[in-house]
């Protein structure tokens, strides 16, 4: 595959750049010093894979987050991966605000093994979603208001809704699934947020912030990111 990096550090950028292009599935790695540079090589290059740090020049806020929307509107079929310095729960909810397919959120520590690395980047490719799990951990602390996991005071069938919701699945899709209608699937998933204390807002990013936590609760002993798989 081949994949544009986006990193502000020179030497990160060139030692990371170099790790990438020695691996088999990497057929070439293109660099990008800034968003601008990011944003031209993207078009001029037409890569598979996008790495890029969440803040870069010119302002180093939300560079990668702001480029990984812009992509989805001019290049939907783009994988993108953003790697950030610290666990930021809302930089995640950003990312996969508009739709979580071939986006994934991972730590800079994560670049120390490339084999994960060059998994994140081939996940994204094939329109798969990666979140690291300390970036879960970061949204769980921040959500919890109780002692006891939120996860555990839905129903057996919330939980089945929410689990088919982290496949992706929309609410008519879940209905099928479940041979229920499709306000029936409403009420679900109304209920669900409430007893996530997800406050009141925007869906869909209420919709991330619950399959955030249902994974995190499901899948807390994972060593590694955690995918957040979709339905054909």
């Amino acid at each position: 595959m081949r994949v544009v990096l986006a990193e502000d550090s020179a030497l990160l950028r060139q030692g990371l750049a170099a790790l990438l292009a020695e691996h088999e599935a990497v057929s070439e790695v293109l660099e990008a010093a800034d968003l601008d540079e990011l944003l031209a090589t993207v078009d001029r290059e037409q890569p598979d894979v996008v790495l890029a740090d969440i803040r870069m020049p010119p302002t180093h806020s939300d560079e990668g987050i702001r480029a990984a929307e812009r992509f989805r509107r001019t290049h939907p079929g783009l994988g993108v991966v953003v790697l950030s310095q610290h666990a930021d729960a809302e930089g995640a909810l950003e990312l996969v605000a508009g739709g979580s397919t071939g986006r994934a959120y991972l730590l800079k520590e994560r670049v120390a093994d490339v084999e994960q690395l060059v998994s994140a980047l081939t996940a994204v490719r094939r329109g798969a979603s990666v979140i690291d799990p300390h970036v879960v951990d970061a949204l769980m602390r921040h959500r919890l208001r109780f002692e006891e996991g939120p996860v555990a005071r839905l129903t057996a069938r919330e939980r089945e809704v929410l689990g088919l919701i982290a496949t992706g699945a929309s609410n008519s899709a879940i209905a099928d699934r479940l041979h229920v209608t499709s306000r029936a699937v409403e009420k679900h998933i109304n209920s669900i947020f409430t007893k996530l204390d997800l406050p009141s807002g925007d869906n869909r990013h209420r919709r991330v912030a619950a399959v955030l936590l249902y994974l995190g609760d499901s899948r807390s002993t994972a060593s590694g990111p955690i995918p957040v798989r979709r339905e054909p």
